[in-house]
């Protein structure tokens, strides 16, 4: 358990941020929960946090973390070590770290790009997102036909980094139903322990 008081600041329909409140609760770790909407992430308090301003901001302490991805290696590594979420052999760890990249990469300039362009006007080329969507989720569908998780047996970061993203692309008018693999991956995710969904927002009329 947390000596001190773990504070996440984001917003709840953020994967970035329900990659990180994924893991905390899956750990069993209390934290409290700070929106941080665009007026908050453009004022000078968060900007001593995050001069990028960006989200999510884990507070932990005196500690000060940015980027979801990182959040995500240094909860692993403080508050599960040796645990499975972040294997600590070269092969394992090299394996989740393939996934963190391909999230920070062809995930976040695909499906939730698409995204965040459907809910919020994101500025976004549709063209190149939906089709490096469609080229990551058909690389994922075949690599999930012949393995459970996506980095090891169990899971691991990689899982909660790409899950939100994937699971919500439909919102992004990216459509999930040739991907059967896929689509049971996500059922596994959601039926780990301290599983809590992103909400949900509404689908294009086109999905």
């Amino acid at each position: 358990m947390p000596s001190t008081s773990l504070i996440l600041h984001g917003l709840p329909v953020s994967g970035h941020v329900h990659r990180v409140e994924l893991l905390l609760r899956m750990l069993g770790l209390p934290f409290t929960f700070v929106p941080a909407p665009a007026e908050v992430r453009a004022g000078a308090a968060f900007r001593a946090l995050n001069p990028l301003g960006q989200i999510p901001v884990l507070q932990d302490g005196e500690l000060v973390i940015s980027d979801s991805n990182a959040i995500l290696v240094y909860l692993a590594r403080r508050y599960a070590p040796g645990g499975d979420w972040l294997p600590e052999d070269a092969a394992g760890a090299a394996g989740v770290q393939r996934w963190l990249s391909i999230a920070a990469g062809e995930l976040a300039f695909g499906p939730a790009k698409a995204r965040a362009h459907a809910l919020w006007k994101v500025p976004a080329d549709l063209d190149q997102a939906g089709a490096l969507a469609q080229r990551l989720l058909a690389f994922m569908e075949q690599h999930l036909t012949a393995h459970r998780f996506l980095a090891a047996a169990h899971p691991t970061l990689a899982d909660l980094a790409c899950y939100s993203y994937v699971a919500h692309a439909p919102e992004g008018g990216i459509g999930l139903a040739q991907y059967p693999a896929l689509r049971a991956w996500l059922a596994r995710i959601e039926a780990l322990p301290g599983f809590v969904a992103l909400p949900a927002s509404p689908l294009p009329a086109a999905a």
